[in-house]
């Protein structure tokens, strides 16, 4: 509550800041241009003042300016408009003649340029030197005095004179205080006003947002689902808001996912300690069970009798390291500790040479072992150890579950630049609700054809290998696996 709270507070004073930022600056320029404004008015009603003084020739005597009449005509001016001061000026600028109290004139000069703009018609406003101020400009009206048919100077009038500017400022603090005052009551009902609807307009999407987030710390995965139609128009646009409910649409989605993921692999765990615990109950206590009895009854045992049943008891302990074995390897591919060191090879080579590993298994069960291999092969490149592993286990797996006279086959075909490799048999095949889930998890069933731990890891090899295998179904077939291998650059 405070955050937004804070937030809502700095909307308003960004808000109420803009505003006052905007009143200021059209406040400045509308006084700027009504100053401009009454400058230009002021300077065109009195555009023929100057040239009215200088017309009167009772100012020039014939030594030259007659000072007593210049001061009279300029008390009874500056008397009758006390907003203009009266000057006269040399053809350099400098003053010849004025009516100002003592103390009051800061210039001796004035700059002749904007007279001379002024007489030639240049556009108004025109403004130039204050002869009372050391650097201040105003308006004014001059024209040429002339003495004997040629200009001796000029009659110089400030239209806005000292009394003007000090009547001005009066009124002005006033009406300032007035308009500012009124001007910052409206700034902060305004910045108050747009403050609290920008907090509505633009928070509301963050309050949801924020609300999801809260639903999905306190209720889980679960809040999910009935936040979904929030998440999803939150996360339409293209603005901030609109990225942040895409930022946390998908990263829930993504622990969603990794949720059930983990789920799973838990399940999965599970089912594994529970499968592999009854697969090596079985031969464990056989192998016991023997040992006992050979223990027991060791003399009365015929040779042939124990015989027997060290067979039995060896075959059992082969069963138990072959597990053990297999759960070494599913644990070093589980956890990355194995990684592939590939090499390129003829994949119909390493074919015949797993054959042959299991020519005396199959020729014990009667059964037949049948490569069918494409001319013309690519190379391929992969771990040559690991894909033997992936034969070996799929061979392993389709001898044991095939009856006698049946038949293992191997194909190899070429595809996209790679080698598509088909292992099948003429057993039973897998029951169907085995299939799901089958290279996922380690599944043991007596009496029906199961994966166990062989096609695990056949799955987690060819994963390293960028492939992945596929149980398909084919006429006349038990099991068929498929899976593919790339060719080796260049090849």
């Amino acid at each position: 509550m405070i955050a937004w709270a804070t937030l809502s507070r700095r909307l308003s004073m960004v808000f109420a800041v803009l505003l006052l930022a905007c009143c200021g600056a059209s406040a400045w320029l509308q006084m700027r241009s009504n100053g401009q404004h009454e400058q230009e008015v002021i300077q065109r009603l009195s555009g023929g003042l100057a040239a009215h003084i200088a017309e009167n020739a009772e100012l020039i005597k014939p030594g030259g300016l007659d000072q007593e009449k210049v001061k009279d005509l300029f008390d009874k001016l500056m008397a009758v408009n006390p907003s203009v001061e009266v000057y006269l000026l040399g053809l350099d600028g400098h003053i010849e003649a004025q009516a100002a109290p003592p103390g009051h004139l800061k210039r001796d000069k004035v700059a002749v340029e904007p007279i001379r703009k002024l007489i030639s018609g240049a556009p108004l406003p025109i403004v130039g030197d204050d002869p009372r101020s050391p650097d201040a400009a105003k308006v004014f009206s001059a024209a040429p005095l002339r003495m004997g048919g040629r200009e001796v100077g000029y009659v110089y009038v400030v239209l806005q004179g000292e009394d003007h500017d000090v009547l001005s400022a009066n009124l002005a603090a006033d009406n300032v205080l007035r308009t500012t005052l009124w001007s910052m009551g409206l700034v902060a009902l305004l910045g108050l006003l747009a403050g609290l609807a920008a907090f509505r307009l633009i928070t509301r999407p963050l309050r949801e947002l924020t609300a999801a987030v809260k639903r999905f710390e306190t209720e889980g995965i679960a809040s999910l689902e009935s936040e979904t139609p929030t998440l999803e128009r939150l996360s339409h646009g293209g603005d901030e808001i609109a990225l942040l409910g895409q930022a946390f649409t998908q990263m829930t989605r993504r622990i969603a996912e990794q949720w059930r993921e983990l789920t799973l692999q838990d399940q999965q765990r599970r089912e594994l300690f529970a499968n592999i615990s009854h697969d090596l109950r079985t031969p464990l206590t056989s192998l016991h069970g023997y040992l006992e009895t050979l223990l027991l009854k060791a003399g009365t045992l015929s040779e042939e009798e124990r015989r027997r049943y060290l067979e039995i008891a060896l075959g059992q302990s082969r069963k138990v390291g072959r597990l053990a074995q297999e759960l070494f390897e599913l644990a070093r591919l589980e956890y990355g500790v194995v990684k592939p060191e590939k090499e390129n090879f003829a994949l119909a080579d390493l074919v015949q040479d797993v054959f042959q590993k299991f020519e005396l298994a199959a020729e014990a069960r009667h059964q037949q072992l049948k490569p069918d291999i494409a001319p013309g092969l690519p190379v391929v490149s992969v771990d040559l150890g690991m894909i033997e592993r992936v034969l070996t286990n799929l061979l392993d797996n389709a001898i044991r579950h095939t009856p006698a006279g049946g038949q293992i086959e191997v194909q190899l075909r070429p595809a996209n630049a790679g080698v598509a490799v088909q292992v099948s048999d003429t057993g039973p095949g897998i029951p169907g609700e085995l299939q799901k889930g089958l290279f996922m998890r380690p599944v043991f069933m007596s009496g029906a054809r199961s994966g166990g731990l062989g096609l695990v890891i056949v799955q987690r090899i060819l994963q390293l290998h960028g492939s992945d295998i596929r149980l398909v179904q084919q006429p006349d077939k038990g099991a068929v696996f498929r899976f593919q291998l790339s060719g080796a650059a260049g090849a």
